[in-house]
């Protein structure tokens, strides 16, 4: 007689095994066997003993085709939005190289039709979409690893769906509006971390949100929240000149037998606009500040360690290299770093490379369309263009530089107050949201084929 139970329910008892036994319950039956092959439980095990498993196999075989790949080699696909300037998607699941040698790119998409959906942007089919919910949902957030979408609607309720059942698996209720929402997978689980407008964080845990801790860290709204590559960091913005951005250690949010208190620090550099973390460098952050005339853009970059004083443990940010953009009148408006601390960055017409020290190493110029926004990852840089093209980059392996591969075209005409919302890519795909009309968008799907 087989037993059947709810896969996260089997996840959640299947995580801790060690990696002997998960061989040995892989054995029992298909369903089994599957679940025991998830990447997510191979990860955590990795983790153990490699810190870099997840940047490691980041960087498979499928994404160096897709650098040298070109435009004819991808099949393209639109999925229709149905309503307007709040339409945006996330990757729910990611094509890669996996144990159990599933292979598949999915999306998560909310509309202000107050629903969510998932599409296999390979068939460009829908796959699954939950009831109309009562309230407008303002934000999503997704877990591709547990293929897991959170929303959080107007009336301020998250919940967690497992984008194959109807109904939410948990739903939790806020006191305050929630402004800023990000699941992420820790070593110590995966949770859902939500800052809302009175500066308080809170840590839910997946899959029950079981709230873990409660911390009032700005006193006002926190905007910006990012996670360093493995999750040791969060930095957290406010866009208020008066407020410095802060840094926290993730296990004093997690641990709270350990910790009594956030682990946190401040890092002197005001009116933040951009911030990302160095790839494969896990305590190193460059922010970009805003652009107000007369003064210049600038570039920080900062190493963050722990220190112990006693019993007691603090973090420490310290400033490594910085510099202005001095000799450029157009603003600098998005950014990203590489691995070998090249710091890329986009005014309206140019893309511009740095070192850290501020050094110019490489200009690509845009005339006559206008740079829309950017997308960097430890491979590629993705120019988004305001004429609904899609520029393709790659890091170069043995220097500091970019490459640029390709351009795909958009497929139909453009009013002139088109955009792309966003663009994503993983290892085979890129997707972007088009918003073409205030009433119509649509999104644009490039698949690189097998």
């Amino acid at each position: 007689m087989e037993i059947h139970l709810p896969s996260l329910p089997m996840m959640e008892i299947l995580s801790y095994l060690d990696a002997y036994s998960l061989l040995q319950v892989a054995q029992v039956n298909k369903n089994w066997n599957a679940l025991a092959s998830s990447d997510v439980l191979w990860r955590k095990l990795c983790q153990k003993r490699w810190l870099y498993c997840d940047m490691v196999t980041l960087q498979t075989w499928q994404e160096h085709a897709k650098s040298r790949a070109k435009p004819e080699d991808f099949t393209y696909k639109e999925i229709p939005v149905e309503f307007e300037f709040r339409a945006y998607a996330s990757y729910i699941s990611r094509h890669g190289l996996t144990r159990n040698g599933q292979r598949k790119s999915a999306v998560c998409m909310v509309t202000s039709t107050n629903r969510i959906s998932t599409w296999d942007i390979h068939e460009g089919a829908m796959t699954w979409e939950s009831p109309v919910q009562e309230s407008y949902i303002e934000l999503m957030t997704t877990l591709p690893e547990m293929h897991i979408a959170v929303t959080v609607d107007i009336s301020s309720t998250i919940k967690l769906w497992d984008c194959h059942n109807r109904d939410a698996l948990a739903t939790k209720s806020m006191f305050s509006p929630c402004q800023i929402l990000k699941a992420v997978f820790t070593k110590d689980g995966p949770i859902v971390l939500v800052g809302d407008t009175s500066g308080n964080l809170y840590i839910f845990r997946i899959p029950d949100l079981h709230l873990i801790s409660r911390h009032n860290v700005f006193p006002y709204a926190i905007d910006e929240l990012h996670c360093s590559p493995q999750n040791k960091w969060v930095l957290l913005i406010i866009r208020n000149p008066q407020v410095l951005t802060k840094v926290v250690y993730m296990s004093s949010l997690l641990r709270t037998s350990e910790f009594s208190d956030p682990v946190s620090t401040s890092l002197k550099f005001p009116l933040c606009q951009g911030v990302f973390w160095t790839p494969r460098r896990e305590d190193r952050i460059t922010l970009m500040s805003r652009n107000v005339p007369p003064r210049p853009a600038k570039f920080g970059t900062f190493d963050m360690k722990l220190e112990e004083i006693g019993n007691k443990v603090t973090v420490q940010g310290h400033l490594v290299a910085s510099f202005s953009l001095q000799d450029y009148k157009e603003r600098a408006e998005w950014m990203g770093v590489s691995e070998k601390d090249t710091i890329v960055c986009s005014t309206g017409s140019s893309l511009l490379l740095f070192n850290i020290n501020g050094l110019r190493l490489q200009t690509f110029q845009y005339c006559p369309e206008q740079i829309f926004r950017l997308w960097v990852d430890p491979v590629h840089v993705i120019v988004t263009c305001n004429d609904g093209s899609l520029d393709i980059y790659a890091w170069e392996e043995r220097s500091p530089l970019l490459r640029k591969c390709y351009r795909l075209q958009n497929r139909r005409y453009l009013l002139p107050s088109s955009f792309i919302n966003n663009a994503l890519c993983d290892d085979v795909s890129i997707i972007g949201v088009m918003i073409s009309s205030p009433s119509s968008c649509y999104l644009m799907a490039y698949t690189l084929n097998s």
